[in-house]
């Protein structure tokens, strides 16, 4: 009887719970309220189906209790009732799957008038990209992807020289407007999801998918990635800005075209040479960094790296943080770059200069520090080179103290918690595995060990150490 018991306050336990739960399904911002009623179908079925099984398990464990006075039955072969059970499944089965293939043909099926957006995925990055005037892709293949070109897009087809570019996580959508999604990977399994859109779709490496929605509610909703898709997979998020038709518009004439990007001049590194006069004052004219004016080293970081840190702290996505202090005092000077092409030519000198080492001044377990440095691996190398495919920064040759002190930020949520922020979201998620002070130093006394290998870089003319 006890058993019998435990079973009615689970069905009625589970059945109460379902009405007060606080946990509900995101307010819908598309045109798939279907997706909501097959859900609801479905929890329907399954939920009435699990409150019949449980009755009749209580049902059999009161009415055939043990009774030494009674015999069991031998029954093997009951067609009535496998012709009854037999049916009834077959009515919860075509119930569960009938709804969903009407839908299923719908969202395979995008109107005629909907316009076009290419989604690429790779390890942990979403970008996307727009056809120009002529309303076609270009043709992309991976043999084209390069740091200029990291589309892919083939520069010899005329159809993708209008093809507008967006590298960035956040992306901009009409409102009450269909929209194709040509999904596309760039390395492994991904896959596309809104959770307000009600839509998802996996984007297969080799080849495209698709799938298409109509927003309908202004606003802004988080997007992520719905495949494991390797260590950083948690932290692959971007955001969907759903507009006015003209805001749509206006963003999209300010973004650039591949042809854009191909003409556009390389930096000056010299220009960026009278650019950094300013900067000496605390980095040094050598670039080298000063401890007591807490400012970090900069020779040898990527000139992508820099122009990205440079556009943080000039948007606020970094440095407007009330307990970060430091990052408060550099928002100013990034702020005199004027535009684009100060931040390109400014990056551009600091990468040139001479990558030298500098003195460690944190000590910690090397060997227990290599064990966690393996996750960290995955997106800075595993000699701390850094690797601009997936974002990560070059670490080898950065001085400890700063390490130590940006690991903090970011633990704490001071840096990389800012919403226009992405990749240092990505960061302070990762952060969380250094769980105390010793974790966090013994992993920064193993990149004291590492430094990049000489020549790694065509732009840094050599290495040279300071004993």
């Amino acid at each position: 009887m006890a058993i019998a018991l435990v079973l009615l306050f689970l069905v009625l336990g589970t059945v109460a719970f379902h009405f007060i739960s606080p946990w509900n399904l995101t307010p819908l911002a598309s045109n798939w309220g279907d997706i909501d009623t097959t859900i609801h179908i479905t929890l329907l079925v399954t939920g009435v189906v699990f409150v019949l099984v449980n009755l009749f398990m209580i049902y059999t464990i009161v009415r055939f209790r043990y009774d030494k006075n009674r015999r069991s039955r031998y029954d093997p072969e009951n067609k009535k009732l496998e012709i009854w059970l037999t049916g009834i499944t077959s009515l919860g089965i075509a119930a569960l799957l009938a709804p969903g293939l009407v839908v299923w043909g719908a969202f395979v099926s995008p109107p005629d008038d909907a316009h076009e957006m290419e989604v690429v995925g790779q390890q942990w990055h979403w970008s996307y990209r727009f056809p120009g005037d002529d309303g076609q892709f270009g043709a992309v293949h991976a043999r084209f992807i390069t740091d200029d070109n990291p589309f892919g897009l083939n520069p010899d087809d005329p159809r993708g020289q209008d093809d507008v570019l967006i590298d960035s996580p956040v992306v901009v959508l009409p409102v009450d407007k269909p929209v194709r999604l040509v999904l596309r990977s760039k390395d492994v399994l991904h896959n596309f999801k809104v959770a307000n859109f009600r839509a998802k779709m996996d984007l297969v490496p080799g080849q495209t998918s698709y799938m298409w929605l109509t927003p309908t509610v202004v606003g802004e909703y988080d997007m992520i990635c719905a495949q494991l898709c390797g260590i950083g997979h948690f932290a692959m998020r971007g955001k969907v800005r759903v507009v006015a038709q003209e805001e749509f518009e206006e963003w999209l004439a300010g973004r650039p075209t591949f042809a854009e990007q191909r003409s556009r001049p390389a930096a000056d590194p010299q220009a960026g040479e009278q650019q950094y006069a300013v900067c000496t004052a605390c980095h040094g004219a050598d670039g080298l960094g000063n401890q007591d004016l807490n400012a970090p080293k900069l020779a040898g970081m990527s000139a992508w790296y820099v122009e990205r840190q440079l556009n943080n702290f000039r948007s606020g996505a970094r440095g407007t943080h009330e307990d970060d202090l430091h990052g408060q005092q550099m928002r100013p000077f990034a702020t005199m770059l004027q535009d684009e092409t100060a931040i390109r030519n400014i990056s551009a000198y600091v990468e040139s200069l001479p990558h030298r080492h500098v003195a460690t001044t944190v000590s910690g377990n090397v060997e227990r520090g290599q064990r966690l440095y393996r996750t960290c691996a995955n997106c800075h190398g595993a000699e701390g080179e850094g690797n601009r495919y997936v974002n990560g920064p070059q670490l080898a040759g950065i001085q400890d103290w700063y390490q130590m002190t940006q690991l903090a930020n970011f633990r704490q949520g001071i840096r990389g918690r800012h919403a226009a922020d992405l990749y240092g979201n990505q960061m302070v998620d990762m952060a969380q595995m250094l769980v105390n002070e010793t974790a966090k130093r013994d992993v920064v006394a193993y990149i004291n060990t590492l430094s990049p290998a000489v020549g790694a870089d065509p732009k840094i003319s050599q290495l040279q150490r300071d004993d």
